[in-house]
């Protein structure tokens, strides 16, 4: 019998698999795979939480550097400082949705629980 080889193989981790799309949209866009996926597994949960954490603290931390006074010249590099920080935890987060894992953030990682 000869095998075919366009059949495609069955994949067991078919759940998670689906929800890598959606796990690193999740970092982008929260709102997206919040509202348009109706089964959300554990693991897509986990990540939409650590996108609303990583959002609100880079939301905040940006306000909080912009009310400090703008004649401050190690303002501007405060905040790009900050700025690297965040986008160093936006890849952190998509890495551990690459790899399947549900990590928490460092340092930021455990400061909320909006969904479980």
């Amino acid at each position: 019998m000869e095998q075919n080889l366009n059949q495609v193989q069955p994949n067991e981790n078919h759940e998670i698999d689906h929800d890598k799309l959606w796990g690193i949209l999740a970092y982008v866009l929260f709102l997206i795979p919040l509202l348009a996926v109706k089964d959300r597994s554990s693991f897509l949960n986990f990540h939409i939480n650590q996108g609303i954490i990583l959002l609100a603290v880079a939301v905040v931390g940006n306000f909080g550097l912009d009310f400090l006074p703008w004649w401050l010249g190690i303002l501007s590099f405060f905040k790009g400082l900050w700025n690297i920080a965040m986008i160093a935890l936006l890849i952190v987060g998509i890495k551990n949705v690459l790899a399947r894992e549900t990590k928490t953030l460092p340092v930021i990682g455990k400061l909320f629980t909006f969904l479980k």
